[in-house]
């Protein structure tokens, strides 16, 4: 009765091949593929991330100090002069070289000051007159004396004085830029 022909023998499940067996074959190579493309995308995302990053985690170079002239130069100064520097200051990834004008000038002790050009009051440069004898803002008319100290004018403060040093027989000067509209000397960058 329960006899079995040859088409049934051969139509009957393998147990190798039974559904528990065959799924998990699947789940095995799916669960493999699936970690080598989450380790691969890993690491492709790293140097992305590490550019998305940079600028972040770089700090901006501190800038040097910079060469002004031979201190030779400056021994008998009567009136300030104009100096141009070059500035090298790296930000993430750009790399920024600026000429700043600054002045040589004599403090009232008589040693020698650099102060920066860039007006205290709304950043506008500030020539030297000649004729009066003054630093005179052309924007809104702030005077200043020979050493940078404020005579007049819509200025808080007087013309800003940066750090200097003498390496070599060099006058080295490090440039700063400070915040304006306040009567405090704050450095901004």
């Amino acid at each position: 009765m329960h006899e079995r022909t040859r088409d049934q023998e051969n139509t009957s499940p393998d147990p190798s091949l039974s559904g528990s067996g065959l799924g998990s074959r699947r789940s095995f190579l799916g669960v493999l593929l699936g970690l080598g493309s989450f380790f691969i995308g890993a690491l492709l995302s790293v140097p992305l991330i590490r550019f998305a990053l940079f600028p972040l985690l770089r700090r901006t170079t501190e800038l040097k100090s910079s060469p002004v002239g031979d201190l030779s130069t400056f021994s008998s100064l009567a009136e300030p002069v104009i100096c141009t520097i070059r500035i090298e200051q790296v930000d993430g990834w750009r790399k920024a070289i600026s000429e700043k004008a600054v002045y040589v000038t004599k403090d009232s002790q008589g040693h020698l000051s650099v102060l920066s050009s860039i007006c205290p009051h709304l950043g506008c440069t500030v020539p030297w007159n000649n004729d009066k004898k003054e630093f005179i803002c052309p924007c809104h008319g702030a005077i200043y004396a020979a050493d940078g100290s404020r005579i007049g004018g819509p200025s808080l403060r007087g013309m800003d004085t940066l750090e200097t040093s003498v390496r070599d027989g060099q006058l080295l000067v490090r440039f700063q830029y400070f915040r304006q509209l306040v009567s405090d000397k704050e450095v901004i960058g």
